[in-house]
C-alpha cells in the first residue's frame, strides 16, 4: 500500500466502517486553525532543520536532543511540522487531514554521525521494540534508512515498514497518552515539592 492511499485510508484504523467520511472535505471545512503548522511556508525544511524547527509543535520537546527519534512533515502546501517522535507525526497527520504530505522525513539510526541525519520515512525501516530508546511511547519504534542496519539492531524487535510503524503509533496512542499525561504529572508535583521545600 502506497503512502498516499495508508493516509487517506489506513490512518482511520477502519473506523470509516462505522462512521459517514465525505469523499472531499466540503467548503468552509478543514484544518482548525489551532492545529496547521505555525511556521511560514518551506520548501527547503531539510536545510537548517533543526535550527528552524528545534521544538515539536504538540508536545514542546527539544529535537536536537531527541535527534535520534525526531520526524519531520512536510505537506503539499509547503507548511511543515517537525515533531520529536513518530507518536507526535501521527498526531501531525491525524489533525492536519486535509494536507496531503508531499514527503515524511526519519532519523537513520544506522548512520554513525552524532547527530542522526533525516531519511526519507517511506522507504525507511523501523525496530518495533527491542532494546532502543522510545520517545512519547512505551514501545520504541526505530528507524534506519537501511532494512539491513535495521536488522542488524533489532534485538529481540520486529522490523516493520513506515505505514506499519505509523499504524502501531495510532493503535498505541491512548496507552502512550496515559503515560505522558503521568509522567508529565509526577514531574509538576516533584517540582513542586522542590520549590515548596525552598521556600
Amino acid at each position: 500500500m502506497n503512502r498516499r492511499k495508508f493516509l487517506a485510508a489506513g490512518t482511520t484504523l477502519g473506523l470509516a466502517a462505522t462512521i459517514a467520511v465525505p469523499a472531499v472535505a466540503a467548503e468552509g471545512d478543514g484544518t482548525p486553525a489551532q492545529f496547521m503548522p505555525k511556521k511560514p511556508k518551506d520548501p527547503t525544511p531539510l536545510v537548517d532543520e533543526l535550527a528552524k524547527y528545534p521544538k515539536c509543535p504538540y508536545c514542546g520537546m527539544d529535537r536536537k536532543e531527541y535527534h535520534f527519534s525526531r520526524h519531520l512533515v512536510h505537506y503539499s502546501d509547503d507548511l511543515v511540522d517537525g515533531t520529536c517522535s513518530i507518536h507526535c507525526a501521527a498526531v501531525s497527520l491525524s489533525v492536519n487531514l486535509d494536507r496531503m504530505p508531499k514527503a515524511i522525513y526519519a532519523p537513520d539510526n544506522g548512520s554513525g554521525e552524532a547527530l542522526k541525519p533525516l531519511t526519507n520515512a517511506e522507504t525507511a525501516a523501523y525496530v518495533i521494540g527491542g532494546e532502543h530508546r522510545g520517545v512519547m511511547t512505551r514501545k520504541p519504534k526505530t528507524s534506519f534508512a537501511s532494512k539491513v542496519a535495521a536488522e542488524a539492531a533489532k534485538g529481540d524487535g520486529e522490523v516493520v515498514d513506515f505505514n506499519k510503524a505509523l499504524m502501531l503509533s495510532y493503535m498505541g496512542m491512548a496507552e502512550d497518552t496515559m503515560m505522558i499525561r503521568m509522567r508529565r504529572d509526577e514531574k509538576r508535583r516533584k517540582m513542586m515539592g522542590e520549590m515548596q521545600h525552598k521556600g
